[in-house]
């Protein structure tokens, strides 16, 4: 129209060209909003979905993966899928849909050019497919170097304390190092070769580029084509290569999508324990086990090979034995965390009723594993994780039992804080706030595994004597190495070491 080729109002368009800006700029506004929103909506769903898996993943005693490496799965692959879900493939889409239109508005113009410039699309697919494996590839060991990196960044933090008492700064900020330099390698590596798919990808771009160039020009020499058709075709040309480039741009987002996903699904895909709605027995119960044997899936030596003991209702039971004789293993065994190689676990009561050890037998236990196993968070919400519905009063009365009425003298109370791994408290004193926890839950049988080893022997004893008096309608089996423990106990199993 201002070369006066063509009629029409200019006024007219130029209002039009200003509200599909505003328009734009609105577009654009609601979609940024939509997209942040809907990003972290799909985090949450997939973590929450992973976390799940992990939760109920069964347990075979010896973990195949780090923590660390897991807490890496949850974070950086969840957030790339979610990425490319919900960023990266609305783009795929927007950007094919200006990609088919700028391809019918310049077969509108010019068919034959439309056809020089479609045949780059051959060349774009072609190395696609041969770097897509080999990016992939180099994606995945990316991946598995960062888990590497952080276990050993969350190892060193939770016992700095051991680091520095061992003085290993050093040799663990080097093992850092050599973790970092190994992952920028396989990323300069990769970033090389993204490069180079790029760089081959651009230049066959910059050729239909001239195409159309070239092809303008001697149209307008040979007076088959005006200025205008030329700057339309080089217009078009734009809207057909910039979303070209851009689909290669985000071919390196797919591929790190694709080895996150893989990743996940190992997670998701793993054996997943058995459930089962709870079957109580009794109360009280006893368990009997007979014949019972186990070893560990990867591992040749038997921990327990033909045990035969009965743990009758309301008995109190030391289980003793050298270390590494198999005494928590029997605990898990009773548990249904594990299953026996051969032999059985029952539960039973007074009535006569069996039931074979389950994951719905696990309703009638009550466990309190060795070591520190508090939760951060407050003492209070420590506790209700053994009952949810408990009062003050019972939480009171579970920690008085379990000699941990310096709860008190805290401040906050019940609603002192705790920290990671019972930070804040002593060791015994996170000891005996565990042994509450436990004494909450409803259950007739008490596995206690090495819970007093952090305490001094009168706070032992007036644990015990605490235990024998409150608990009396429980039936007891501790594992320990201490005799004074034996002495509160009418029974003792005595387990060997197998060679």
């Amino acid at each position: 129209m201002a070369t006066k080729v063509s009629e029409g109002s200019i006024m007219n368009l130029t209002i039009v060209v200003i509200a599909v800006i505003i328009l734009r700029i609105v577009v654009s506004a609601v979609n940024t909003r939509v997209e942040n929103l809907t990003l972290s909506k799909m985090n949450f769903i997939i973590r929450k979905r992973i976390y799940s898996s992990l939760l109920q993943m069964e347990w075979i005693g010896k973990e195949k993966r780090h923590t660390g490496d897991m807490m890496n799965r949850l974070e950086t692959d969840v957030a790339t899928v979610s990425s490319v879900i919900c960023t990266d493939l609305p783009q795929v889409v927007t950007t094919t849909a200006q990609l088919l239109a700028a391809l019918v508005f310049l077969c509108i113009l010019e068919w034959r050019l439309a056809l020089v410039l479609l045949a780059i699309t051959p060349l774009f697919l072609f190395l696609s497919k041969i770097f897509f494996k080999k990016i992939r590839s180099m994606t995945r060991g990316i991946r598995e170097t960062e888990s590497r990196v952080q276990s050993h960044l969350q190892e060193s933090l939770q016992h700095r304390m051991v680091i520095q008492s061992l003085e290993n700064e050093d040799r663990m900020e080097s093992r850092l190092d050599d973790l970092q330099n190994e992952e920028y390698g396989q990323v300069e590596e990769r970033t090389r070769l993204n490069v180079f798919a790029r760089a081959m990808v651009t230049a066959s771009f910059s050729f239909g580029y001239i195409a159309a160039f070239l092809w303008g020009a001697y149209g307008i020499m040979d007076g088959s084509l005006t200025y205008g058709i030329m700057t339309a075709f080089l217009q078009l040309v734009g809207q057909i290569q910039r979303p070209l480039v851009n689909l290669t741009r985000q071919i390196p987002s797919f591929v790190n999508a694709s080895a996150s996903i893989d990743r996940l699904i190992e997670l998701e895909d793993a054996p997943r324990a058995e459930s089962g709605e709870p079957v109580v027995v009794g109360p009280p119960a006893g368990i009997r086990v007979e014949g019972l044997s186990y070893r560990y899936p990867d591992g040749h030596r038997m921990i327990l090979s033909g045990l035969d003991f009965d743990f009758p209702p309301l008995s109190r039971t030391a289980i003793v034995g050298e270390t590494g004789a198999g005494k928590s293993t029997l605990i898990r065994l009773m548990l249904s965390l594990l299953k026996p190689v051969s032999g059985k676990i029952e539960f039973y009561d007074s009535d006569g009723r069996v039931v074979p050890a389950s994951v719905s037998t696990r309703c009638n236990l009550v466990y309190v594993p060795q070591g520190n196993t508090l939760f951060s968070g407050t003492i209070r919400e420590n506790l209700l994780m053994g009952d949810p519905g408990a009062d003050e009063g019972r939480m009171w009365w579970a920690l008085e039992t379990a000699e941990a009425a310096f709860v008190h003298e805290l401040k906050g109370g019940l609603d002192a804080p705790c920290g990671e791994l019972g930070a804040g408290l002593s060791e015994g004193q996170s000891q005996r706030i565990a042994i509450a926890r436990g004494l909450l839950r409803p259950g007739s049988i008490l596995l206690l595994d090495e819970f007093s080893s952090s305490l001094d022997p009168d706070t032992e004893q007036r644990l015990m004597e605490n235990l024998t008096a409150q608990a009396a309608g429980k039936t007891m089996i501790f594992i320990t190495h201490r005799e004074k423990i034996s002495e509160y106990c009418d029974r003792s199993c005595r387990i060997e070491r197998q060679a």
